[in-house]
């Protein structure tokens, strides 16, 4: 379920960077400090028929962006990736998801310390799943606030 605030980025957030639509990927749930995200299997098939890891490890990356709309200041923020490292644990052969929630002392801190210094670094540690639950990928991704 996408709140009602967000209602209004979402269409921005899937259709502004265009590999991102032609991919599919979705936002299926926003609320403050919580996103979930799909990424179908059409039509990121690879040649045996599993899902590509270039759109696995795209999916990782772009969650990014709406836990910054969903959890911090877009006004005097912007956000870049520093760092993302994915960990191909099983092939996936279904549509995938991948959810993230911060804290709210957690984004009042990176947000403290990007006012402070001009940025702050915020981690997420994330599992890219099937539609049976079963764990596909794993990601550990550093993403940068930045005034």
């Amino acid at each position: 379920m996408i709140e009602q605030k967000y209602q209004d980025q979402v269409p921005m957030l899937e259709g502004v960077i265009k590999i991102i639509e032609k991919m599919g990927i979705r936002i299926v749930e926003m609320r403050d400090r919580h996103v979930k995200v799909l990424l179908p299997l059409e039509p990121n098939i690879n040649h045996i028929g599993t899902m590509y890891a270039g759109s696995l490890f795209t999916v990782g990356e772009y969650i990014g962006g709406p836990m910054f709309f969903a959890s911090f200041d877009s006004t005097k923020f912007y956000p870049i990736v520093k760092a993302i490292n994915i960990q191909y644990r099983r092939p996936a052969t279904t549509d995938v998801t991948v959810e993230a929630t911060l804290g709210e002392a957690e984004v009042a801190a990176i947000q403290s310390e990007a006012e402070a210094k001009g940025k702050a670094d915020w981690k997420m540690d994330l599992e890219i799943k099937d539609k049976a639950g079963q764990t596909c990928c794993l990601i550990q991704g550093v993403w940068q606030l930045r005034k």
